[in-house]
């Protein structure tokens, strides 16, 4: 299935055929609006030419900040979210050869897929609920236990970046999320 969540045929399209970039997208998806995170990839991908995970673990940490301080920025705190983008090519090139898609494919169950993710920087309890989630609703990708592992985002509905696939998702997303946030400060 095509990912749609920036807008941007050619961000969606490396989300959807990328699956370190859909990796990197969720990382980055925090304290930043969720189209723009998701766009971080494409923006790299422009000014460093390559989403290679090898290339940017490599790469010199001042000069990659650089690039991804560069107007517009990959994130609104583009030097922490560089260090973690790449400690996260670390991690992929060295424990699953460059393939962040092992991260879930080869998951033995939901709770092992919630293990795997949680060892990623910027991956906390919620965001992997998410993230597992967008696997089994967006790349169809269900091990055993992803209901459980992805909690009330496994559920029918507009809570997250898992049930954007248009416009009109994205803008049901954001008025769930402004409710959320209205329904917690009352």
């Amino acid at each position: 299935m095509a990912i749609h969540i920036t807008d941007d045929p050619d961000a969606d399209e490396l989300l959807t055929t990328n699956p370190f970039a859909l990796l990197v997208g969720m990382m980055l998806d925090q304290q930043y609006p969720m189209e723009h995170a998701f766009m971080g990839p494409q923006k790299v991908i422009g000014r460093f030419g390559s989403f290679d995970p090898a290339a940017i673990a490599a790469a010199d940490p001042e000069e990659f900040a650089a690039i991804c301080a560069t107007t517009p920025a990959i994130h609104r705190f583009p030097g922490s979210m560089s260090a973690r983008l790449q400690e996260l090519a670390r991690i992929v090139t060295e424990e699953y050869d460059g393939d962040a898609s092992r991260i879930w494919t080869e998951a033995a169950d939901g709770k092992d897929l919630a293990k795997r993710l949680q060892a990623l920087p910027g991956f906390g309890a919620q965001k992997v609920k998410i993230f597992v989630a967008l696997v089994a609703k967006q790349l169809d990708v269900r091990p055993t236990g992803w209901e459980k592992a992805a909690g009330d985002y496994s559920l029918e509905g507009f809570r997250s970046v898992a049930d954007v696939v248009d416009p009109a998702s994205l803008q049901k997303v954001r008025e769930y999320k402004k409710a959320a946030k209205a329904a917690a400060k009352a």
